[in-house]
């Protein structure tokens, strides 16, 4: 996650965090630094390469991809004077299920306190409900809510006293060959992998404030090939998914219908207007002349292509999603990021379509960001760090495969938790670092003699 930069004369440089956005579109990798293990982090540069060899969040083709990786990572080391190592990486991709399975526990006949192990175990235990077919693995494992004795909303039970514990817990699972491929491209470009996380939560945690994630809302990042999908409630995400249709979409439609080459239709996408009434819009002629050929339409017509396309997208795939999730109060409503939320007047016409609060959302650190690069499209890398940090602080908020399982399987695998220091453990527990090397029988043991 960290890459430490060297010493001299007894001053220590401050840690670099780096993200990695693969995105459809583009490409773009973040640096972060802070002074010390718990300062806050600052973005201190962005650089960015549009995406070859990616269609639709899936890598297509490798030596492409990879050429656009280096180029980013060469853009991002030329702005902050460093050379970049390692990274958190983001991507997508259409096959991503989002499912939620239940676990208990019991803490023995008498009422106890909440070990660290017995969250371990009741993660296991709801893991187990996780059917993953032979050519997938879940990538996150995300505790949604804890019950003790019974008692609902509870958000970290350790150091608690009770006799039972139940889990809620969400699974996030993915192609193994989707992760593979990824990892296999950014290793190719010259960075080491320190973890993934997938878009639709990283760019939830780059625009959505605690107070909306609290309520209840819906975060959409609307990239080229994909829209990214997140519902969270409670402070925590009850459901993630990612829907196949992009802005790229709009565009191919708007090329087809007025018969226009891609780039130009791209070009007059953005000047729609969605929120415009069609009567105001009917004597309105969008006239403009391409290789050599003029060409006039009505921007009643163009305005009706891009609506049908939004309207399909929210009114019945992100629908879909957000029903899914089995929420049925969203009082922050739908905060929209990426670059489609960058179309004129999207947050006033979702508003009606979807009946709902709607807001377009810069990266929470925009403030922070450089200029020209803290748009809504970068709201997914600057939502790469925040999801690094929030890692560290809880290492069992969100829980990653290992990285040596990720990057070797073939089939299908069970997730491995990783300890506070955010090491994963096997079957063979002796080597596990939460009980400080020894077996989990000689922990308890110990601990026994400690309290008798």
């Amino acid at each position: 996650m960290f890459k430490k930069t060297s010493t001299t004369s007894g001053y220590r440089d401050p840690e670099v965090l780096v993200g990695l956005d693969l995105g459809t579109s583009k490409v773009t990798v973040v640096v972060a630094e802070r002074d010390g293990p718990t300062g806050e982090a600052q973005i201190i540069g962005m650089g960015q390469a549009p995406s070859n060899g990616i269609r639709k969040g899936l890598i297509v083709h490798l030596d492409q991809a990879v050429r656009s990786l280096k180029q980013a990572i060469m853009d991002a080391e030329n702005m902050v004077g460093l050379e970049l190592s390692d990274a958190t990486v983001s991507f997508s991709g259409g096959d991503v299920k989002s499912v939620r399975t239940k676990g208990m526990i019991s803490l023995g006949r008498n009422p106890r306190t909440v070990m660290q192990f017995d969250i371990e175990r009741v993660i296991e235990a709801a893991q187990a409900n996780v059917a993953v077919p032979n050519n997938q693995i879940i990538l996150h494992t995300i505790p949604v809510e804890y019950y003790l004795d019974g008692n609902t909303g509870i958000d970290d039970p350790l150091g608690m006293t009770g006799i039972r514990l139940d889990i809620d817990l969400e699974s996030v699972i993915v192609p193994t060959a989707t992760v593979q491929n990824v990892y296999n491209c950014v290793e190719k470009a010259g960075l080491t992998v320190n973890g993934f996380v997938i878009k639709p939560l990283a760019s939830a945690l780059g625009a959505l404030t605690p107070e909306e994630s609290l309520a209840g809302v819906v975060s959409v990042d609307i990239g080229g090939g994909t829209c990214g999908v997140a519902v969270f409630a409670d402070g925590r995400p009850k459901h993630l998914a990612v829907v196949s249709v992009g802005g790229d979409h709009i565009t191919n439609d708007v090329a087809s219908v007025l018969k226009i080459p891609i780039n130009k239709a791209e070009e007059i996408k953005r000047e729609v207007d969605l929120f415009s009434e069609k009567s105001d819009l009917q004597a309105d002629k969008l006239e403009f002349e391409h290789m050599g050929r003029n060409y006039s339409y009505s921007m009643d017509e163009l305005t009706d292509i891009v609506q049908c396309r939004v309207e399909e997208l929210f009114s019945a795939l992100v629908s879909t999603e957000v029903s899914a999730a089995g929420i049925s109060m969203l009082p922050a409503g739908l905060v929209i990021t990426g670059g489609g939320a960058k179309s004129i007047s999207i947050d006033q016409y979702l508003s009606r379509v979807m009946n709902m609060p709607v807001r377009v959302s810069l990266p929470l650190d925009s403030n922070r960001m450089p200029p020209g690069r803290n748009g809504p499209e970068y709201t997914c890398a600057a939502g790469i760090i925040r999801y690094a940090l929030e890692q560290e602080r809880d290492p069992f908020r969100y829980i990653e495969q290992s990285l040596e399982q990720l990057k070797n399987s073939g089939g299908s695998m069970t997730s491995n938790i990783k300890g506070p220091r955010g090491n994963g453990h096997d079957d063979d527990r002796s080597r596990d670092p939460l009980f400080g090397g020894k077996g989990i029988l000689q922990y308890l043991k110990d601990l026994l003699k400690e309290l008798f």
